[in-house]
């Protein structure tokens, strides 16, 4: 991709500038969507590095503003691995398991934007009785 000109250069610094802010200090607003990444060895080693980027590069196509992607250490499900927790305000966490690239997209479109389980790798599901 080539620079056209300097106003361009200063938009890419603005929006990278934007997400360092975002993974360092992170976001105090009560509705924001959290999308933990396990990067332990066990992660690292099944491909959560190429899956974080997945994920980022989803949100960041369907322009969610109240998203944010953390990178945590072990989350205790090794054989799953790479492994996501979606924690989205008013609902219990769900974690997914064995998110491959596919997978984190369908993680935004599918179930932070529609709602919709994926039910092949949800590995804990609580439910509460009202």
């Amino acid at each position: 991709m080539a620079i056209k000109s300097l106003d361009e250069l200063k938009k890419i610094r603005d929006a990278s500038k934007k997400k360092v802010d975002l993974r360092e200090k992170g976001e105090s607003t009560d509705n924001m969507i959290e999308l933990l990444v396990g990067m332990a060895t066990c992660g690292i080693a099944a491909g959560a590095r190429e899956t974080m980027k997945a994920l980022n590069d989803a949100i960041e196509e369907a322009g969610l503003d109240n998203v944010k992607v953390i990178q945590v250490g072990c989350m205790g499900y090794c054989h799953s691995e790479p492994t996501v927790q979606a924690s989205i305000p008013g609902k219990e966490p769900i974690l997914f398991g064995n998110v491959d690239v596919d997978t984190a997209k369908n993680i935004i479109d599918k179930y932070i934007i529609s709602g919709e389980l994926l039910d092949d790798h949800v590995l804990n599901r609580t439910f509460r009785k009202a």
